[in-house]
């Protein structure tokens, strides 16, 4: 297969970049991005739009690939809801239809958020922004769309882009694991279970944490 990986600078992006890199039916891993990861492997290679929402100068380059792992997003936080709407749902949006133009048989995998959600009325804000972006995704017309909703991760050893909360609360995982289990799951079970449902599909479109955990395991 040959993937394109959006988000690679951020903690979930570089999480399923390594899983792809270390994939040996995985090919080519194109990461996509505003500015250059500074990663560097013999499967890698990298675009770089610095406006997102014009890929014109790097369309031509976008085809022939088996799947999007869409893992470019931004916190809520101090937002409003127009602006939170525009980086989170238009952005992706473009770039969605921007691959399917070019790739009518490629497979979406969209990182989402647990508590996502999907009715796009309710209370929180960023959540119903996401829902209506997991909607509108399934929706396109792509081979397969996924929208992940990871909750808790437990980080991949050795990777750069850790957040620094998960580094100081790594002590508290294995109590996570007994007492909420519906709501953690590893870094790299995210990845494993997106190059999983791109190979096998997945009965599920909406992929909440135990789903996660049962595609990664479904080599």
């Amino acid at each position: 297969m040959k993937v394109i990986v959006t988000g690679v600078t951020g903690m979930v992006g570089e999480g399923v970049m390594h899983e792809c890199l270390l994939d040996s039916s995985i090919e080519e891993v194109l990461v996509v991005g505003r500015r250059p990861s500074g990663f560097s492997h013999p499967k890698l290679k990298e675009l770089v739009a610095p406006d997102m929402f014009d890929l014109s100068a790097i369309e031509s380059n976008l085809s022939g690939y088996d799947a999007c792992y869409f893992c470019l997003g931004v916190s809520s936080i101090g937002m409003s809801e127009e602006d939170y709407r525009h980086i989170t749902y238009d952005l992706t949006m473009n770039f969605a239809k921007t691959l399917l133009s070019r790739n009518p048989a490629m497979s979406f995998c969209y990182v989402s958020g647990k508590s996502t959600d999907g009715s796009e009325n309710g209370k929180l804000m960023w959540a119903r922004v996401k829902g209506k972006t997991e909607n509108d995704l399934i929706k396109l017309g792509f081979k397969q769309a996924f929208a992940f909703r990871p909750g808790i991760m437990e980080p991949t050893l050795g990777l750069k882009n850790t957040l620094k909360g998960y580094k100081f609360l790594s002590w508290l995982i294995p109590i996570l694991r007994v007492i909420y289990p519906s709501g953690i799951s590893t870094l790299a079970a995210v990845g494993r279970a997106m190059i999983n449902v791109t190979r096998h599909g997945y009965p599920k479109q909406v992929m909440e944490v135990a789903d996660i955990k049962a595609a990664a395991s479904n080599e």
